[in-house]
Parts: C-alpha cells; sequence; structure tokens
C-alpha cells in the first residue's frame, strides 16, 4: 500500500465526516510521518516552527482518532491505514453498508452523515424544500483560464443535451487538456442535470469501493435508494450505481480512467479483479436511460472502440493540439517573437501543458529568446521528459520495440510489411500499431487510399533518448 493510498483514504474520512479536504499542512504531516521524518524535519521543509507542526499534528491525530473510534498516532498511523484498507475491501464486497469507524458508507440515505460543504451545490425549487440540482465536484480541477476548444465544446453538448449520448470518453495524450475540457463542459452544463459527480480514479479504486462512494453522494443529496422494476433488475448485473442512473438524470465523470488498467499490456487491457469496469461501461452505454458518464483518460476503453458509432449512444473525442489559439500560451509565459510562435506550436503539437513548460524553459535557459532556442540543433525536453514517463512506463515491450522502430525512421512509414527487426507476427504488429493509436502516439498520414504512421517531434526525440537502441536488441 503507497503513500498516495493512504494519504487518499484520510482525506475521504476527513472529508466524510467534516466537509473539508485534508489542508496543505496536514498532508504534508501525514506523508512525512509515512516516510518516517521526524516532527524537526517536517517542520524544516515546510518552513514552520517544530512546535506548530506538533499543534497541528496533534489536532489532526485527534481527528482521525475520533473518526475511526480509535486511537490513531504518530506511530500507529501506517499500520491503522493499512489494516483499515484491508478489513473493509472485503466488507465492500460483502456488506451493503460499510462501517468505517464511526463513518458509515451505505446505500440507505439514513445512514449517510449529515455534512455540510461548500462544493456541494444545491438549487432549491420555488417552495425552498425539494433540492433540484445536487453537485459533488470536490475532485473537478478549479477552472483556470481555457484556450479555446469552441468545436469540441459544442460537440460534447450537442451529444449530450440533444443526442442522449449514454457513454463519452475523452481521450489524448497527457498534457492535451482532457480534463480542462470536461471541467468547461460541466460549468455550462451542469443545470440539466439532477445530479453531477465528478470521481478520479487517479489511485485505482477497485468498482465496488468507487460505486459504493458514488451512491453516497446520492444518498447525500436526499436521493432515496431506487427500487427496480423486475426487468431493470434483470439487466444491471448486479451495479446498483445503474439504478441510480436510470431513476435519475445524472451526469457522472470519471478522470483518470487508464489508471484501472493493467500496465506492460496493451491499450485497454484491465488490471486484475478490475474487469467489471469494463462491464459497468458497456453497460451504461447500453441500458436505457437519460444520465450521461463521461470517461477521460489517456487511452480509449476498449468498450467504447467497439461500440461507439455516429447513430449509437457511444461516443469518444480523442483531443489534439492546438493550433495558432496556443499563442496565448506563450504571450503569457512573456515570449514576444510572435513571428516565430507557428514553429514551437508545430514543434510542440499545440500541446498546452507542453507548451508551458517548454516555454518557461526558454525563460530560464535563454533570456526568453525563442530565436535561440529554435536555432538548437536539439529539440529540448527539459521537465517534459519527465512527464512522459508515466504514459511511456504503461507500454508493453512490443509497443516499445515499435516505438523505437518508428523513431528511428526519418519519414512516415506504411503498414505494408512488419520491419525485418521486430520481432512480431504481422498480427501481433497491427495489434501493437492499434493500441498505440488508442493511447495517441501515433500520428496517421493519409495520402490517397493509404495510411502512413509517424511520430510527432517530442515522442521521437523521447524515445531516441531513453530507448538508444531498438528493444529486440537490449
Amino acid at each position: 500500500m503507497d503513500v498516495q493510498e493512504i494519504l487518499k483514504i484520510a482525506d475521504d474520512l476527513v472529508f466524510v465526516n467534516t466537509g473539508k479536504h485534508l489542508d496543505n499542512l496536514q498532508e504534508v504531516i501525514l506523508r512525512g510521518t509515512l516516510q518516517g521524518q521526524k516532527y524537526s524535519k517536517i517542520a524544516d521543509e515546510s518552513h514552520c516552527s517544530e512546535g506548530h507542526i506538533k499543534d497541528i499534528a496533534s489536532e489532526l491525530w485527534k481527528l482521525l482518532s475520533e473518526v475511526l473510534g480509535e486511537e490513531v498516532n504518530k506511530s500507529n498511523f501506517r499500520v491503522t491505514f493499512e489494516r483499515l484498507k484491508f478489513s473493509n475491501l472485503c466488507n465492500f464486497n460483502n456488506k451493503d453498508c460499510v462501517h468505517i469507524g464511526n463513518v458509515n458508507f451505505c446505500e440507505n440515505s439514513s445512514h449517510s452523515p449529515k455534512v455540510s460543504s461548500p462544493i456541494e451545490e444545491e438549487v432549491l425549487n420555488k417552495d425552498n424544500t425539494e433540492p433540484k440540482v445536487r453537485q459533488f465536484l470536490a475532485e473537478m480541477p478549479m477552472s483556470s483560464i481555457f484556450y479555446d476548444r469552441t468545436t469540441s465544446l459544442a460537440t460534447l453538448k450537442q451529444w449530450i443535451l440533444h443526442e442522449n449520448t449514454r457513454l463519452i470518453a475523452i481521450h489524448g495524450i497527457v498534457g492535451i487538456g482532457k480534463t480542462a475540457l470536461a471541467a468547461k463542459l460541466v460549468e455550462q452544463i451542469k443545470h440539466e442535470f439532477d445530479f453531477v459527480i465528478w470521481r478520479s480514479l487517479a489511485t485505482s479504486p477497485p468498482l465496488p469501493i468507487l460505486q459504493k462512494n458514488i451512491i453516497q453522494f446520492f444518498c447525500r443529496g436526499g436521493a432515496p435508494v431506487p427500487a427496480p422494476s423486475p426487468e431493470e433488475g434483470a439487466t444491471t448485473g448486479g451495479f446498483p450505481l445503474l439504478d441510480y442512473l436510470q431513476k435519475y438524470r445524472c451526469l457522472l465523470i470519471l478522470d483518470d480512467v487508464q489508471m484501472v488498467n493493467s500496465s506492460g499490456q496493451l491499450a485497454g487491457n484491465y488490471q486484475l479483479g478490475y474487469e467489471d469496469y469494463g462491464t459497468l461501461f458497456r453497460q451504461v452505454g447500453e441500458l436505457s436511460h437519460k444520465s450521461c458518464l463521461i470517461l477521460i483518460g489517456s487511452e480509449k476503453p476498449r468498450e467504447i472502440a467497439a461500440l461507439e458509432g455516429n447513430n449509437q449512444p457511444i461516443r469518444s473525442l480523442q483531443l489534439n493540439g492546438l493550433g495558432a489559439e496556443a499563442g496565448e500560451i506563450l504571450k503569457e509565459k512573456g515570449l514576444t517573437e510572435d513571428a516565430k510562435w507557428s514553429e514551437l506550436i508545430e514543434q510542440y503539437r499545440g500541446n498546452p501543458l507542453w507548451l508551458k513548460i517548454v516555454a518557461t524553459m526558454i525563460q530560464d535557459l535563454f533570456n526568453g529568446s525563442l530565436s535561440e532556442f529554435l536555432s538548437e540543433d536539439t529539440l529540448f525536453l527539459g521537465d517534459l521528459e519527465s512527464l512522459l514517463h508515466q504514459p511511456f512506463n504503461r507500454l508493453s515491450e512490443s509497443e516499445k520495440q515499435v516505438m523505437s522502430w518508428l523513431a528511428s525512421e526519418t519519414a512516415p512509414v506504411s503498414l505494408a510489411k512488419v520491419p525485418e527487426n521486430i520481432q512480431l507476427s504481422r498480427s501481433q504488429f497491427l495489434k501493437v500499431m492499434q493500441s498505440l493509436g488508442r493511447r495517441s502516439l501515433v500520428e496517421k498520414i493519409p495520402e490517397g487510399d493509404r495510411t502512413f504512421f509517424t511520430l510527432g517531434p517530442v515522442l521521437k526525440e523521447y524515445v531516441k533518448t531513453n530507448y538508444s537502441r531498438p528493444i529486440c536488441e537490449q
């Protein structure tokens, strides 16, 4: 059980009990505790006095002790929370109501704690009695400057509000702006739904835990447990969440969906024990209801790849880079040579986060001179390299092998035959190329009745830097 998992559980428990998330200093104290640091060390790194750290820690241990109904302190924090996760994984699989200390996670709203939170917006009807809109958006990023995605926004709103699309995947490479687009979409359409819920899968929660957590939001929003008809009960396949999606008009957003998939395998393969996510996604798309589930991730889920279509209530939107609009990013970063912006934007494929990173590097190393930066023979990655470790670490060995081949080619290539230095059958080779496409790592270039493939400059440089020889020769 890693540090992030423990912090996530602690944050969830504190939020359910108080309506507030852990603040930065509380999280630093817990993280330092898990790393075996003394209070003096935590104080030095936080630029606080040791006495202040001890006071905050004392209040935090008291709060966690009250929530769990047992003593929690610096020495037993990790052991307590690791035991907590193990015991409640079993409970979640076997009980309708799960008890974590003094907090109940239940399908029945009578067990739900009464929590008032600023991230829950309830718009009342005219008689000020019945909540009309319930929004649970604590995990949705706060809106910042939004770069032009007018067409993408319009497409998503058309699908959801006018075509009753039930399942949507927004996918694209890291930094491209998937989450920002979804957050802007939620801001614009949230009042069209009875419930709006945003959850992150960054900690890879098993589906039973996620499902119970989401149902808890319905309970806190005052939604009674639906009583499905015999016909509906037979179709929801043991997923009580589907009953809520059928009874209410809901907008449910799941971010970082790729985190429930396996690393080291082709795109779309779930971690062992997480296969029920695929079943849930498929049923959300196939069953009749007026809700919408949006999946955000770097990989297109295979259920969507198999079922989507122009006349189907299942769609996907691959997000690509910005064009000239990305100049706003460079302007904000203080790059003044606007005649050269297009060259930089093209090199970094209009990726908003990549451009922010490289613009900062240009300021730091080249005193803001875009001309000097572009005159370099090597494409600089800088902090981009560590950012790209995440998607590349998820690749299978065969995908890395093919990426090395693509990076070595000076021109786009066709798939007419398997390259001689790649030890894959024709069928395996095509599967790998399809998987890389679903991860948004290869670029397709149509020419007449043929299609060619290549890597963008940033990905090509990354592969050359990290895989200097073909994988099959290493």
